[in-house]
């Protein structure tokens, strides 16, 4: 497996999480968005939505999709930058 990697940031959605988090705020914590990940089944802590916001950590797609259906989104909000 190639991974393709700009050497800036590991992930193209972790600015979009950030903006949509903040912009449900104060809700939408760091922590609280990890506790729901975890009660979904997912192993992110808070440690993990800091390195996917600030990019240093790469985000499969199905993380992609848990994060998108936790903040209320579609993947694609999460994908675009606009």
């Amino acid at each position: 497996m190639k991974i393709y990697w700009d050497g800036k940031s590991k992930n193209i959605i972790g600015t979009r999480v950030r903006q949509i988090r903040k912009a449900m705020a104060p809700t939408c914590t760091q922590l609280n968005l990890a506790e729901k990940l975890q009660l979904a089944g997912y192993e992110i802590d808070r440690v993990t939505i800091v390195r996917i916001e600030n990019g240093l950590r790469f985000v499969p797609d199905y993380e992609v999709k848990a994060i998108a259906k936790v903040l209320g989104v579609t993947p694609n909000d999460l994908l675009n930058d606009e």
